[in-house]
């Protein structure tokens, strides 16, 4: 089998370095064979990329740009406490929240940016549950969060 990190090349992505937790929570936790991530941001830099509400100053297209790179972030997480993204079993569920205007119900499409980067590089093991929200307001208004449940193999 093909190894993560050159399935990720062979897409043309590099991970960021893990983002550093913005207040008192640690990046992910292991409780037997399940991988809690916190919330993820679309850092860049150490900078969140992509601010502002979903259907006022942010398209959708940008939005699921912020996903994707949220779930970057993420999974840069999920290398550094695993060793080896080769360690994911299945990316068990994807909850993201979306910072929505008023009226702006088009928060799965936005969170596709994340869902269908994780297919990509994982293949049927990518394949998740899910829950996509709206969000009045958002931690140093990033557009998106993200929060992932990964299955670990031994």
């Amino acid at each position: 089998p093909v190894s993560i990190d050159a399935t990720l090349k062979s897409l043309g992505i590099e991970l960021p370095a893990p983002p550093k937790p913005v207040a008192s929570y640690v990046p992910a936790v292991l409780a037997g064979d399940l991988l809690f991530l916190s919330g993820m941001l679309p850092f860049r830099d150490g900078q969140v990329a992509i601010t502002g509400k979903l259907g006022q100053d942010v398209t959708v297209e940008r939005g699921a740009e912020a996903a994707r790179l949220a779930l970057l972030n993420a999974l840069a997480v999920v290398k550094q406490e695993l060793g080896s993204l080769d360690r994911v079993r299945r990316i068990v569920r994807v909850v993201g929240h979306v910072a929505s205007a008023a009226g702006f119900v088009q928060q799965p499409a936005v969170i596709n940016g994340a869902s269908d980067l994780l297919v990509q590089v994982f293949g049927e093991a990518g394949r998740h549950a899910r829950v996509a929200l709206g969000a009045a307001e958002l931690p140093l208004h990033a557009a998106i969060e993200l929060e992932l449940l990964v299955q670990v193999r031994p």
